[in-house]
C-alpha cells in the first residue's frame, strides 16, 4: 500500500504494492437479522453477540501484504453495511512486532486493533502468547461450514489456526528460485547445485529473514523435503541437514534483508542475480515493474510445495458488538464474489481460498496481469509435486528462533 499501492511482503516491509481500480460493488446477501439486532447465522453462542445499534469504526492491521488481495472487498462491506460500519482504518506493520504491540494493549486494557490480517508468522506468535479470540468452535455456527467451502489445501491450512483465525486467502507458495537469465545461464536444479552456484558467485544470492518473509520461510521449510531430513515438521530435532545447509549457504550471502520487498528491489536493480521466491512473489513484482519481465523461475528436483495462507484474527479485549460485526465481515469476505478480488495482480497466486472462484470472475485488470505475467509451468508443477502444510505454529516459532540465532546472526538488516 502506497498510492499506486506498493506491495509489501508478509512482514509489510519495503517493496511496491498495488491496488486495483474500483469496480462495481456486489451486494452481499444475508448477514444481519434486522429487528432482532443479532447476526443471522444460527449459532447459539453467537446469537448472544448483539450487533451495534450505531455503526462502529474498525481498525484493520495488515502484517502480510493481504490488503492487496482484500481491501476492495473490505471496503465493499462498509458500503453494503453502513448500519454496522462507519469507517475502516487500514494500517500495516512488520509481523514480528505485532504480538508485542497487541500484548501491551491487552495488558493496558485498551485494545484498538480490531482485525488482524496475517500470515502464519504472526498467527503463530499470537497463538503462542494466547492473544487471539477463539473463533472456532465457539462461533462455528456464525461462520460458513469451512470444510465445505474451502479448497482442500486451504482447509488443511485452516487446521494451523487452532480455531484462532479464519483462512481468507491461500496459495501453494514455493519454494522456487527466481533469477535473471542474462546472469544465470544454467540455473541450479538441485540443492547442491544451488550451493555450488552461491560459492562460485558470492553475494549474488539473497533472501530475507524468514520471520518476516513469506519466500524466506517457505525456503527453509521446503529444504527438509529436498534434503531428506528426518522430520520436516520438527525444526529442533529433525532438521540437521537443513541447518547445516543454511549455515554453509550463508557464507556466500552478504546479508539478509528484513523483508522480501527489499530483496526484489535488489534483484530488479541488478545488485543480485538470484533469490528464493514463490508463485506470487514471482508474478507480482514483474507486473509492477520492480523486477524485469524476463526474470525466470526454477524448481529444485524433488521439491514439495509448502502452502501458505492469510488469516483473519481478532485480538482478545474487544466488545461483543465489534466481534459480531467482525464475524459478519468474515462471512462477507468468504463469498465467491469477494474472493474473486484475491486474484489481485498475482501477489498470492492464485489467491482464493474458496472453491469455485475462477479467474474469469476476477476484475479485468487481474485477468490481464495474470495472462501476461503468469507462467504455464505453474499448473504443471502444482499438479506434479506434493503440497505440504507449513510448520505447526509452535514449531514455526522454534524455526524462526533457530534461524535468527544460528543462521541470520549479525547479517540481518
Amino acid at each position: 500500500m502506497t498510492p499506486d499501492m506498493v506491495h509489501k511482503d508478509h512482514a509489510a516491509q519495503n517493496g511496491r504494492k498495488m491496488m486495483k481500480n474500483p469496480i462495481t460493488r456486489r451486494t452481499f446477501v444475508g448477514g444481519v437479522a434486522g429487528a432482532a439486532g443479532v447476526a443471522a447465522f444460527g449459532g447459539s453462542s453467537f446469537a448472544q453477540l448483539a450487533l451495534p445499534k450505531e455503526p462502529v469504526a474498525l481498525n484493520v492491521i495488515d502484517v502480510a501484504g493481504n490488503l492487496a488481495l482484500t481491501q476492495k472487498a473490505i471496503e465493499n462491506y462498509r458500503k453494503a453495511k453502513p448500519n454496522l460500519v462507519s469507517r475502516i482504518t487500514f494500517t500495516k506493520a512488520p509481523a514480528p512486532e505485532l504480538a508485542g504491540k497487541i500484548k501491551a494493549q491487552q495488558d493496558a486494557g485498551r485494545v484498538d486493533i480490531d482485525l488482524v490480517l496475517t500470515g502464519t508468522d504472526a498467527l503463530s506468535a499470537g497463538i503462542d502468547q494466547k492473544l487471539w479470540v477463539d473463533l472456532l468452535p465457539t462461533h462455528a455456527g456464525a461462520l460458513p461450514k469451512l470444510d465445505d467451502i474451502y479448497l482442500p489445501a486451504a482447509a488443511k491450512m485452516q487446521t494451523l489456526a487452532k480455531g484462532q483465525g479464519v483462512v481468507v486467502t491461500y496459495y501453494p507458495s514455493g519454494p522456487l528460485l527466481e533469477y535473471m537469465p542474462n546472469k544465470v545461464q544454467t540455473p541450479p536444479t538441485t540443492a547442491q547445485e544451488l550451493l555450488a552456484w552461491a560459492k562460485a558467485n558470492p553475494n549474488r544470492l539473497i533472501y530475507a529473514r524468514p520471520a518476516n518473509s513469506g519466500p524466506g520461510r517457505t525456503f527453509i521449510m521446503g529444504l527438509p523435503y529436498i534434503l531428506g531430513d528426518s522430520n520436516p515438521q520438527d525444526p529442533a530435532k529433525g532438521w540437521d541437514k537443513t541447518w547445516a545447509y543454511l549455515k554453509e549457504l550463508g557464507q556466500y550471502i552478504e546479508y539478509y534483508p528484513s523483508g522480501t520487498g527489499a530483496v526484489m528491489k535488489e534483484l530488479g536493480e541488478g545488485s543480485r542475480d538470484m533469490t528464493v521466491s514463490t508463485t506470487g512473489w514471482d508474478i507480482n513484482p514483474r507486473v509492477l515493474g520492480v523486477v524485469p519481465k524476463e526474470a525466470k523461475v526454477a524448481a529444485l528436483k524433488g521439491f514439495h510445495w509448502v502452502a501458505d495462507a492469510h488469516y483473519m484474527c481478532v485480538p482478545k479485549g474487544l466488545s461483543n458488538e465489534k466481534l459480531a460485526v467482525l464475524i459478519d465481515l468474515m462471512n462477507f469476505l468468504l463469498t465467491k464474489e469477494q474472493q474473486a478480488y484475491t486474484y489481485d495482480e498475482g501477489y498470492f497466486y492464485p489467491g482464493p481460498a474458496v472453491k469455485g472462484v475462477t479467474l474469469d470472475m476476477a476484475p479485468a485488470e487481474s485477468q490481464a496481469a495474470i495472462k501476461e505475467f503468469g507462467r504455464p509451468e505453474y499448473e504443471k508443477w502444482i499438479a506434479e509435486n506434493p503440497i505440504e502444510l507449513p510448520l505447526q505454529p509452535d514449531q514455526m516459532v522454534v524455526a524462526f528462533r533457530i534461524w535468527d540465532e544460528q543462521v541470520g546472526g549479525s547479517k540481518r538488516k
